[in-house]
Formats: C-alpha cells, sequence, structure tokens
C-alpha cells in the first residue's frame, strides 16, 4: 500500500475531466452534478448483483466520482470473496481514488478561497471530495485489516482514523448549520422541525409531532418521479402497514410487476428527492449527508462490536464507538434511494440479522415498540428489505437477508426454502454466501446430507476458510456414519459415511493456515486444528479409528457456537437432546467411557445441553448443569488439545438466564426460597417486581463484567461480541428505567 506521501507525487492520477478554465462557475457546478449522479447510478447496479454492468458503465466516465464507484466495485468483490489476488487490486485501486480525491478537494478548496461554506450551504468547499477520501480510505482499511499482513492491519487502523475524524468534521459542520438555521441537533440527531417564529419563510411540516421529531428527522414520504423507484418509503412504522404481507408479494426469484431498467435515473437514486427536501435540496449536500451517514454510522457500529479488550486498546488512540448513534446514522442514510442507502440498508442487516442474531441478551418486542434501538425491530427491517427488494429486483443479497429474518424468527424451514431458490446469482461471491447460509441453517435442522453437500459447494465457490468447510462437512458425515452405526443394518452404508468423515477430517487440517487475519491463524482454524489433534492423539491411546474417537457430537457443538440453537424450533432442539447423547458415540463401550471421563469434554456437552434446554423454557436444569461446569478448576482446561471455551460459555449462559428473568417477573415464583424473594410468592406488587428485575439485572451484568476481563481463548472474539451486545442491552435498560450508575 502507498505511503501518505505519495498523495503529493507528480504522477498522481489526474482530476475528473471537466470544462474549461474559462467556464462559468454555473457551468462548473452543473458538470460536477452531472459526473456524480451518473457515478452514482452507475453504482447503483453493484445493490443488483450487476457490478459487471456497474464497471462496464463506469469506465466511460473518469472523474473521482467514477473513481470511487470503480473502487466500491472491486470492494465488494474483495470483501464478499475474500480472495487476495482481489484485495491488492482493490488495494491499488483505493490508493488511487484516495489521491485524486485529495487533488480535487483543495482544488474546490483553492477556488472557494478557503473552507468556509458558502452562503446558502450546508458544508464547506470540497466536502463532496473529502466525503470520497473518508470512503476510500474507510474501504483501506477494511482490505488492509482483511490482509494477511499485520502491517498491512496498522495501515489500515491510521487510515481509519484518519476516515473518522473526516466523517466527524463533515458532521460538525452539518450540526452547525442546522444550529444557524434554528434547528435542534444531538449529534447526529437532528430535529427539523421548522422555528417559525426564526424562519417565517420556511414551510412547517403538517402534522408533525413534536415528540418523535426531537430524535429523528420528521419524516416525509418520496415523491415518486418515475417508475425506477416503485416504493414509497414510509418512514416511520404505521400500524396499517404490514411487512410481512409485503415480502410476500414479492416472488422467491426476485420478479416483480415493476422491476427497474438496468440503471436507474438519479432522479429515483434519491439526488432530487428524499427526506427534508426542502434542507438537503442540493444533489451535493444529499450525496455528502447520505454518503457521511451511512460511513460514519459503519464506523461508529463496527468500533461498538469490537471484543471488550480491544475496544478499550482503540479508545487509547481515540476510537470510541457509539452503537446507538451509528445504528440511527445507518437508517438516517437509508432513507434516500441511493447507493449510499443501499449500502446502509446491507450494514445494517449484517447487524441486525448477523449480530444480533448470534446474541440473546436483546430487548424485547415491547421494548422495540418503546423505541430500545439497540434491540432488533422486525417490522423496521421487514419495511427496509421489502423496499430494497423493490428497488434492487435482482439482487440475491436482499434474498439472502430475506432468509436470514425467516431463520430469527424461527422458521428454518422457511429460510432454508427462499436460500435454495436463491442458489444462483450473477455474482459468484453472493452465490458463495448463500450457500454458506443454507449450510448452516441445515446443520440447524440436522439435514446432514444437506449440509456436508453445501459446505464441500462453499469449497468451490470462496477462499475463506476451506479448513472450517472441510472440518464441518466432515462433522455432517460423521452424524451420517453414526446414524447408519446405530441402524445397524447396512454395513455398506456404514463403512461409505465413516471412510468419508475420515477422509475430510484428514483433509480439513492441510489447508489449515492458507488464511490469517493480521498474520494471526482465523480462531475457528484454530479450533478445528486443535480439535482433530486431539481426536488423533485419543484415536491413537485408545486403538480406535479417528471417526469413533469423536466425542460429544461435533456438529451440535458448532450450532450451539453459532447459536444456532437461539434459531430451532421445539422439535428440532428435542432432537438435539437426543444428538447430544453420550449413547450417540460409536467407540467401545471401555473406550467410550474413556472419552466421557475427559473433563473439557463433559463440559462441552454440558455447555451444548444447557444452551439447548434454556430455549425449551427449562431454566432451572440448564442453570444446574452450568454451576457444575463453572465448579470445575479453570486450569483443567488449559491445554494444546483442551477445549479451552466452556468456563467462560458458561458464565454467558448464566447472564443469558439473568436476563430472562429481568424480562419474565413471573419467574419469581418458581424462585429458590434463598432469594432476596420468598418462594411461591405469585402476588406480587410492582415494587417486588422492580426489586426482582433489578436484582436480576445486577446478576446479568456481574456475569457480563467478568467475562469482560476473562483471560484469552481461542474463540474469545465470538463470545465479545455478544458480550458488548448484552452489556449496551443492560445499558439501555438502566437508563430507560432511571437505573443509571454513570
Amino acid at each position: 500500500m502507498s505511503r501518505l506521501g505519495s498523495w503529493f507525487k507528480a504522477a498522481a492520477p489526474k482530476s475528473s475531466a471537466a470544462p474549461s478554465p474559462a467556464a462559468s462557475q454555473v457551468d462548473l457546478t452543473a458538470h460536477e452534478i452531472a459526473m456524480m449522479e451518473d457515478a452514482m447510478a452507475s453504482a447503483a447496479l453493484i445493490m443488483n448483483d450487476d457490478i459487471d454492468g456497474a464497471e462496464e458503465a463506469l469506465r466511460k466516465g473518469s472523474s473521482t466520482f467514477h473513481h470511487l464507484a470503480q473502487s466500491l466495485c472491486i470492494f465488494m468483490r474483495s470483501v464478499l470473496g475474500f480472495e487476495k489476488s482481489i484485495m491488492v487490486e482493490a488495494s491499488n485501486r483505493l490508493n488511487d481514488c484516495e489521491t485524486m480525491a485529495w487533488n480535487d478537494m483543495k482544488k474546490a478548496q483553492k477556488d472557494a478561497g478557503g473552507t468556509t461554506p458558502a452562503p446558502g450551504r450546508i458544508y464547506p468547499p470540497g466536502s463532496e471530495y473529502a466525503l470520497i477520501l473518508a470512503e476510500a480510505q474507510l474501504m483501506s482499511a477494511v482490505v488492509a485489516v482483511l490482509h494477511e499482513s499485520l502491517t498491512e492491519g496498522i495501515k489500515g487502523f491510521y487510515k481509519l482514523r484518519k476516515a473518522f475524524v473526516t466523517l466527524d468534521g463533515l458532521m460538525q459542520a452539518e450540526e452547525a448549520y442546522m444550529k444557524s438555521r434554528g434547528l435542534r441537533a444531538n449529534g447526529s440527531k437532528v430535529s427539523v422541525q421548522s422555528q417559525s417564529e426564526k424562519q417565517p419563510d420556511r414551510p412547517t411540516d403538517d402534522g408533525a409531532d413534536d415528540d418523535s421529531s426531537d430524535l429523528e428527522f420528521v419524516d416525509a414520504s418520496e415523491a415518486q418521479t418515475g417508475p425506477k423507484s416503485p416504493l414509497t418509503y414510509e418512514g416511520r412504522l404505521s400500524k396499517d402497514i404490514d411487512p410481512e404481507k409485503k415480502l410476500a408479494e414479492l416472488s422467491l426469484n426476485g420478479n416483480s410487476n415493476s422491476a427497474p431498467p438496468n440503471k436507474p435515473n438519479a432522479q429515483s437514486n434519491g439526488f432530487r428527492s428524499g427526506p427534508d427536501s426542502d434542507i438537503f435540496s442540493n444533489p451535493v449536500d444529499i450525496f455528502i449527508h447520505s454518503g457521511t451517514n451511512m460511513c460514519f454510522g459503519v464506523l461508529l457500529l463496527i468500533i461498538s462490536m469490537v471484543p471488550p479488550a480491544f475496544s478499550r486498546l482503540l479508545s487509547i488512540i481515540g476510537f470510541r464507538g457509539d452503537r446507538e448513534r451509528g445504528v440511527q446514522m445507518l437508517w438516517r442514510s437509508t432513507e434516500f434511494n441511493n447507493i449510499n442507502g443501499g449500502v446502509a440498508g446491507l450494514m445494517l442487516f449484517a447487524y441486525y440479522n448477523g449480530l444480533l442474531g448470534f446474541s440473546d441478551i436483546l430487548p424485547n418486542d415491547e421494548d422495540i415498540r418503546k423505541g430500545a434501538i439497540v434491540g432488533y425491530p422486525r417490522e423496521r427491517c421487514a419495511n427496509l428489505l421489502a423496499k430494497m427488494r423493490m428497488l434492487f429486483p435482482e439482487s440475491g443479497l436482499w434474498r439472502l437477508e430475506e432468509a436470514r429474518m425467516l431463520s430469527n424468527k424461527k422458521d428454518l424451514h422457511g429460510a432454508i426454502k427462499v436460500l435454495k431458490s436463491n442458489a444462483a446469482s450473477k455474482m459468484r461471491q453472493v452465490t458463495a454466501l448463500n450457500s454458506f447460509e443454507l449450510s448452516l441453517d441445515s446443520m440447524y435442522v440436522q439435514d446432514y446430507p444437506e449440509m456436508r453437500d453445501n459446505f464441500l459447494r462453499c469449497v468451490e465457490l470462496n477462499d475463506w476458510s476451506h479448513a472450517l468447510y472441510y472440518y464441518l462437512a466432515g462433522c455432517a458425515e460423521l452424524e451420517n456414519y453414526r446414524d447408519a452405526f446405530h441402524a445397524g443394518k447396512d454395513e455398506a452404508a456404514i463403512r461409505t459415511h465413516k471412510k468419508k468423515a475420515e477422509d475430510l477430517f484428514k483433509k480439513a487440517p492441510t489447508v489449515v493456515g492458507k488464511k490469517k487475519f493480521m498474520a494471526k491463524p482465523l480462531p475457528f482454524e484454530q479450533f478445528v486444528s486443535r480439535k482433530l489433534q486431539k481426536w488423533q492423539e485419543r484415536a491413537k491411546a485408545l486403538g480406535v479409528d479417528l471417526a469413533d474417537a469423536a466425542g460429544v457430537s461435533p456438529a451440535e457443538e458448532m450450532t450451539y457456537l453459532w447459536n444456532g440453537t437461539k434459531k430451532m424450533g421445539t422439535a428440532d432442539l428435542e432432537r438435539s437432546t437426543r444428538m447430544l447423547s453420550w449413547d450417540r458415540l460409536t467407540a467401545p463401550e471401555k473406550a467410550r467411557a474413556s472419552i466421557r471421563a475427559e473433563t473439557d469434554e463433559r463440559a462441552v456437552q454440558d455447555v451444548c445441553m444447557a444452551a439447548v434446554l434454556r430455549n425449551l423454557g427449562k431454566h432451572d436444569e440448564a442453570r444446574k448443569i452450568l454451576q457444575e461446569v463453572m465448579a470445575i478448576d479453570r486450569a483443567v482446561f488449559k491445554g494444546t488439545t483442551k477445549d479451552d471455551y466452556p468456563p467462560a460459555a458458561a458464565h454467558y449462559e448464566m447472564a443469558v438466564l439473568s436476563w430472562i428473568g429481568v424480562q419474565n417477573p413471573g419467574l419469581r415464583e418458581a424462585a429458590p426460597a434463598s432469594g432476596t424473594t420468598p418462594a411461591g410468592d405469585c402476588t406480587g406488587t410492582p415494587q417486588r417486581e422492580e426489586e426482582w428485575r433489578r436484582k436480576k439485572l445486577d446478576e446479568c451484568q456481574a456475569w457480563l463484567d467478568t467475562l469482560s476481563r476473562w483471560e484469552p481463548f481461542i474463540l474469545d472474539a465470538r463470545f465479545g461480541m455478544r458480550i458488548n451486545t448484552g452489556l449496551d442491552t443492560i445499558r439501555w435498560y438502566r437508563k430507560e428505567h432511571g437505573w443509571a450508575t454513570e
């Protein structure tokens, strides 16, 4: 990656082709807007799974806007596919984009005679290029961190810091403008309620509600100026809107009655209409506003999600995440039908369907209706998905998100149906993501032939972690072997499944370490390597084959680590209790007893079983099992082949059980007699309910605080994201109930 000094080299790429210097300022501005709108309209094709079409259209332009959009194309290819050669190309193109944006920004500032906003303009001169510079730096940082080089990763954090400062400056300029117009601002949460006594010439928003406008822009329906954007965005959810019906009206293959043509025009892409168009009426201001909210929202959200130990390090160098503000900014960006809004939508779905899909300590649906920003707003997400599906009907990304939403509603079979219909995309990277999601969902419903086949397809489609794919395919084949073994009727099937499982397990270690994250092995690949080494040593010690040396169901263990139990229905959970039985082992009785005697192996089974029981509503049984795990000396879990995560996982599960108590004060009835609330006191007064909630909330926080200071273990980052989400939820809950301790 180029050094910072390369920005100033004479050989830097030339900036946008523009009218002659003799042209009027009006002509220059019109040319800039035309280039911006053309580039962003072409870039919108990316959101429709047409990166090739986007790149072809963008090659016709030479402006910095076109170069940014071309960089976005290669960036999307690199982060969706995790292919090193594409990452190198992305880095080079993004460096060129940074140089062009820097040159254009300085030229705009020079032509304007400084950095003071012109009368009537929101942002300082050159802000559109400052945004492009920040976007390029942000993308460069992501690519650098995904590189296998620690040096590149460090450079990436430096660029991340620069982008952070630039975006913060743009937000401050916007807030200063709002204040100068008599409008109230609070971070990125701006109220645009008219101050009629200060600005009598400004029209008021009919029917605007004072209370709701304190936190967000006053919602305005977007004028539909053509057939390219057929869906009207409703802003805040109305009780009359049925998001499920909206999604049902969209066919599984993505076709709609009014599919947009290949290249939407600028008006339908959010440059001529949008929320608060009386304020953000200039196309350049709209570009900056939607782009800054998207980029800064991404930054704040990502920083808020890093593991606790790493977040403390980031705070030392000036990075502080803000999940609530980041999420609000991303939602604001989605109100514009341009590429910025599309990327913001993808990030929101990655957050809600990804991170929150792995998390358990979250506000409930009632809290969401009251405005809890840290929770999962199902209806709002359904509306956003319906909007994106209509705007970009050919994209498999949105159908993938539809499937993930279904799985988060415990409709795994519905999700699988959508994923199977979405198996072919114009983008190989999207097909790979779809196949991986289908593999996971097949694992959760214990469809092991499908699980095996889809993980093996991931090997063909994606270069990210072949070791993990082979291991998971082997786990599926191991369950097929165990089914055949205990059925005992088909010796040929038993031998076939056993050999396939062993072949896959033996293949995994041969590709471990080919992918790294900032010069370190991927955590799950380390996990796979240790697990297989453990089985190989056990097989040798017990005199059994590799497939027979496996312990508690590795497929169920992976289901727990991906928190698939949260998505499973009752029938699937009940089946999991049987799959976790020691009777599933295929080793001889003496060897089976030896495997079961291993402390860390029992702890793995206990943690997995506790999660299943918790999701079945058997909280007391789950708690009893977890207490047994926590009573074990942690030193037992240390060793080169030991499973080191069960003690931390047990603490996390206890935190989740405490949170369930917070949200269900009726559980006081079954509380042990040793608790502060007498057992059997089911006539609880509001005061006693509050005491109970506060007690359970304190317990939940105590478990999470302990975990946030936990010593490193292989999968600590995976639990770290859940811990941060839980702590954010607790902070919100304390604030909501006036129990804040900060």
